[in-house]
């Protein structure tokens, strides 16, 4: 995802206790007012992406977090931990030993908001619904191996899968999986702008500025029947352009929790403030943030070029003087911690090293110096990503190989259809998660329906690699594929991993359940937070 970070067996105690808001407190949040909750980014309709909140288009963590709060899934990740338990469903597994064939029966009794009844045959049309649309830059690739699903009764779902996938179960805890009224949603087009029609844990109001959303009211719904304790009544969400104004708004007691958007030097002062009504929670975070490159544009085509500026940039340097060591460097798209990682690009290509880049470039013929434009969201991964890439370009420009330009796009929708119609030859990207296996962050990148649309093919990653690994319940047998697969991505380049972030979130005093409010796939879990006592 664009969105969207953490580990395998490293993640089981992640989110364990470790900080708890002053006094006591029911957890229930009942009958006070709604727990508010800041969020630096923005939720956008346009003409090109009409229905921000439609799961068959939604493919963002920010969009995740609303509807992971407003529908329901099959299964769902826990508070803690990685293996996804029972949601909508009573029970779900697979029924075969070749893992092709996933049967769930549901909870008796699911309705939706509205009071219609929750069937198997709305969780038939809601999957079918995702990939009759097949929508671009939509989530519908973590289902594409699903060849039919069968109701045999109104609580009985059967997936037949077009090859074996131990991570389906994974894949049904996500919102591309989400269940939609079948009476509501239309089967072949999707469902624009902010109106929601689900079962999760709440009923969801929005308030929008133009095509941009400013505020979502979630209050508790009281049609659900879900795995989930919802500990609060409602939780008000809103949507700031800027983090200074978010934590700000957070320090004023406007807002009353946040989980993204910080700057480095904005948490270093949470850190320092001395202000005994905030608190400040550091996790481990699975957050990556890389380069793309667009394997057919004259300019990156060689591979030598791509390799070249592999061996130039210096990770290092951005961690410490753009990102203040909140983040880590990271030399692979799998994670430090998550099973199968290995340093595959440190390997190749080891320290920064412009001897060697030009070596890769003259062995090519390559004729220097390379020129291209790197391109980055401005707004969608906070206000560092300038920083970030004017620290990339002086780095490469430095070496005398490169002449490089830096173009910054304002919306977030704009950039991501441009990319994928591959109008940037080099830009800057992150990825959080869909699900906590390494499979996540690699299968969605490669192939047919990849999710940047990328040009980058490998037969054997696609054809041989990625399908074995699929096919290993024990994730820990996996890891052998998984190794294979960075091995060739180091040496093709079609993507650079940069950095692996750290995660904070910082609440008011008054605020629990803030060491349950991000999950093992960072989502944002706002049925955990109540309001207790202040210090």
């Amino acid at each position: 995802m664009n969105r969207k970070t953490l580990v395998l067996p490293a993640l089981a105690g992640l989110l364990a206790p470790a900080l708890a808001a002053c006094g006591s407190s029911d957890g229930t949040g009942s009958g006070g007012s709604p727990i508010v909750v800041g969020v630096a980014s923005q939720i956008e309709a346009t003409k090109a992406a009409p229905a921000p909140l439609d799961p068959a288009a939604a493919y963002d963590i920010d969009a995740w977090n609303v509807l992971r709060s407003t529908f329901q899934t099959l299964m769902r990740v826990p508070r803690s931990g990685t293996a996804p338990v029972p949601e909508a469903a009573e029970s779900c597994g697979f029924r075969d030993t070749q893992n092709e064939q996933y049967r769930c029966t549901l909870r008796s009794g699911l309705k939706f908001s509205n009071g219609h009844a929750l069937t198997a045959q709305d969780v038939k049309f809601s999957i079918d619904r995702l990939r009759t649309i097949n929508y671009t830059n939509g989530p519908v690739s973590l289902l594409n191996d699903v060849d039919r699903v069968e109701t045999p009764s109104d609580r009985e779902v059967v997936f037949h899968l077009t090859k074996p996938d131990a991570t389906f179960p994974q894949k049904l805890a996500t919102p591309a999986a989400a269940i939609v009224d079948s009476q509501v949603y239309p089967k072949n087009a999707l469902y624009k702008g902010w109106e929601t029609a689900g079962s999760g844990p709440y009923t969801l109001k929005t308030e929008h500025s133009g095509d941009r959303l400013s505020k979502a009211d979630f209050t508790k719904n009281p049609e659900y029947k879900g795995g989930l304790t919802v500990k609060n009544d409602k939780v008000e969400m809103r949507f700031f352009d800027d983090s200074a104004d978010m934590e700000q708004a957070l320090r004023k007691g406007e807002i009353d929790l946040l989980s993204r958007g910080l700057t480095p030097q904005q948490v270093k002062g949470l850190q320092n403030s001395g202000d005994k009504h905030l608190m400040l929670q550091e996790m481990p975070g699975q957050e990556i943030r890389y380069l793309a490159f667009n394997t057919n544009d004259p300019a990156v085509s060689n591979k030598a070029v791509r390799q070249a500026i592999a061996q130039v940039v210096n990770r290092s340097q951005l961690v410490r003087d753009v990102y203040s060591y909140t983040a880590d460097p990271l030399y692979s798209l799998v994670p430090t911690g998550v099973t199968g990682h290995i340093n595959s690009f440190f390997t190749k290509y080891g320290n920064p090293n412009v001897a060697a880049a030009r070596q890769t470039l003259q062995q090519a013929g390559i004729n220097t110096p390379v020129k291209f434009t790197l391109t980055y969201s401005k707004n969608h991964y906070g206000s560092s990503t300038a920083k970030e890439f004017a620290a990339l370009q002086q780095q490469l420009n430095s070496t005398k190989l490169f002449d490089v330009n830096t173009k910054g796009v304002d919306r977030w929708q704009q950039f991501r259809t441009d990319e994928s119609d591959h109008k940037y030859a080099v830009f800057g990207m992150g990825w959080f998660a869909d699900l906590p296996d390494a499979d996540n962050y690699l299968a969605p990148f490669v192939g047919k329906g990849n999710f940047l649309n990328s040009p980058y093919h490998n037969e054997k990653i696609e054809n041989q690699l990625i399908p074995g690994t699929r096919q290993q319940t024990d994730r820990n047998a996996a890891a052998a594929g998984f190794k294979q697969v960075q091995d060739i991505l180091a040496d093709d380049v079609p993507f650079l991993p940069l950095w692996q972030g750290k995660q904070y979130v910082a609440a008011r005093d008054n605020i629990t359940g803030v060491e349950w409010a991000v999950n093992s796939s960072s989502a944002l879990q706002i049925w955990e937070l109540g309001r207790g006592v202040a210090s």
